[in-house]
């Protein structure tokens, strides 16, 4: 052990730190039923994967979605190699060549058609609404 620490760890503060810890994983699980309640609000009043918008006495609760593209590796792969494109495969799709041949017009998005896979990710925020 280092004998130059200025910091001593005491049995008190190793029983503060467990004690919190299993606050927040509480906490955590408390806010997991929340979201997930709110997500399926937002699922039947503005539908699956749609942003929506709550106020509620002086709060603001936002459902935001994030959309994650992605390429399909092996339909993209084989879909490059029909094409001759074998310059914009590296063992696996290269998203960067594959957007700059997109822009560069040397590739269709209709050539890649069944080849992109959407994520979507929701996000909850809450923030009380100023009154001014």
């Amino acid at each position: 052990m280092n004998n130059n620490v200025d910091y001593f760890i005491t049995k008190e503060m190793i029983v503060q730190y467990d004690e919190l810890n299993q606050k927040k994983k509480e906490v955590e699980k408390e806010l997991e039923k929340l979201k997930k309640a709110f997500n399926q609000y937002f699922d039947i009043a503005v539908g699956k994967n749609v942003k929506g918008e709550l106020n509620i006495s002086g709060y603001k609760l936002q459902r935001q979605i994030r959309t994650l593209e992605k390429f399909e590796q092996d339909e993209t792969v084989k879909r490059l190699e029909e094409l001759k494109l074998t310059d914009l495969i590296q063992k696996k799709p290269d998203e960067v060549k594959i957007k700059s041949a997109l822009n560069l017009g040397l590739l269709k998005e209709t050539d890649l058609e069944g080849c992109v896979k959407l994520n979507y990710s929701q996000a909850i925020y809450v923030n009380p609404i100023s009154t001014n």
